[in-house]
């Protein structure tokens, strides 16, 4: 079996190419279909017309929150915070960005407008790696971000968060907040795609996976066995595991919405057979993988180097998604979060 590198999952991208808006239309955005040897290009869509009745589509249905917070600390200096994690009793984990880091005991003053904001204690430092800071704040969470949050977006969309970032940044379909980035492939569907779906006899079922901001965290390691997965909680319900089995033996495929439902499939079957239940992921998928659940994935296009690209590699051939790549760049394809999508088939 090959032996890949963090090279190997480089590739030339034009910066114009980076998507900074979402298109007129969830819908409206390009799909590759690249399941077949040559590259198709259509519309999204179209999608229903390549599936099949029977095919049973699964979303991950949860909602990014606002976790993005601006304040200071007691001594003036500024802070910015991503919330990674709710926890309970009014506590979260979150990325911290200041000159100096607080220290356990302190504060730190939340808010655009700081005389309306809240105070957060700062509790202690947090994850495998310390690099997470343990809050608690003085209300529910939640409530407190919506108010005075902002919200995540990827730090290659250059613009400030506005009001249809709120609206678009979003699935049609978010339901269960905890996430600090979106679930993107699934931004394309819109109500009209998910009524196609349905009359063309596509059942559907939800996963939850909380995305986290690790996953736009670099792998840095050329060895990529010596990478360190970030981890994120997730959830397969009794009712989804029961809709893929029965989808199995009337003889449909299992398509997935994008890469994080694909992960919280595959860590579900980790065990050798997709069992329900919620706890964390760390699941790291390249190139030899044996993948166990998803047999169709709809996916947007990822950052050279990534986990993602050596997911989606490992999925449908490392060559063949190398070949779909170029003919993205060449055909100019809009990429990453709110860019266009494409379509894969696992490969035999």
């Amino acid at each position: 079996m090959t032996t890949y590198t963090l090279s190997d999952f480089d590739f030339h991208l034009p910066p114009e190419l980076i998507a900074q808006q979402p298109a007129t239309e969830r819908s409206a955005s390009r799909l590759l279909d690249g399941r077949g040897t040559f590259p198709a290009d259509r519309v999204f869509r179209e999608l229903p017309s390549l599936l099949q009745p029977g095919d049973l589509l699964v979303f991950n249905d949860t909602r990014v929150i606002k976790a993005r917070l601006y304040g200071e600390k007691p001594t003036g200096g500024a802070v910015e915070a991503l919330i990674e994690r709710l926890l309970p009793g009014n506590e979260v984990l979150a990325h911290l960005r200041a000159s100096k880091s607080p220290k356990p005991g302190g504060s730190i003053r939340f808010g655009d407008d700081l005389a309306q904001g809240f105070d957060a204690e700062v509790l202690g430092r947090s994850g495998v790696d310390g690099s997470l800071f343990h809050l608690r704040f003085p209300d529910d969470p939640l409530t407190l971000l919506e108010r005075h949050g902002h919200v995540p977006l990827p730090p290659y969309i250059t613009h400030a968060d506005q009001a249809e970032d709120a609206q678009r940044y979003q699935t049609v379909f978010a339901a269960r907040p905890g996430a600090v980035a979106a679930p993107t492939a699934s931004l394309h569907f819109d109500d009209a795609v998910l009524a196609a779906l349905k009359a063309r006899g596509v059942r559907s079922a939800n996963v939850t996976l909380h995305v986290g901001a690790g996953t736009f965290q670099p792998v840095r390691s050329e060895n990529l066995a010596e990478h360190r997965m970030h981890s994120e909680w997730f959830e397969v319900s009794e009712q989804t595991v029961q809709a893929i089995q029965e989808t199995r033996a009337a003889g449909g495929r299992i398509v997935s919405a994008g890469t994080t439902t694909l992960r919280a499939l595959e860590s579900a079957a980790r065990g050798g057979r997709l069992e329900a239940g919620a706890r964390d992921t760390d699941i790291f998928i390249t190139p030899g993988f044996d993948f166990r659940v998803v047999d169709l994935l709809v996916t947007n296009f990822h950052l050279p180097k990534s986990t993602l690209m050596m997911l989606v590699s490992a999925f449908s051939g490392y060559e063949h998604v190398r070949a779909l790549y170029r003919h993205a760049v060449e055909a100019r394809y809009r990429f990453f979060s709110y860019g266009d999508a494409m379509l894969l088939q696992r490969r035999r």
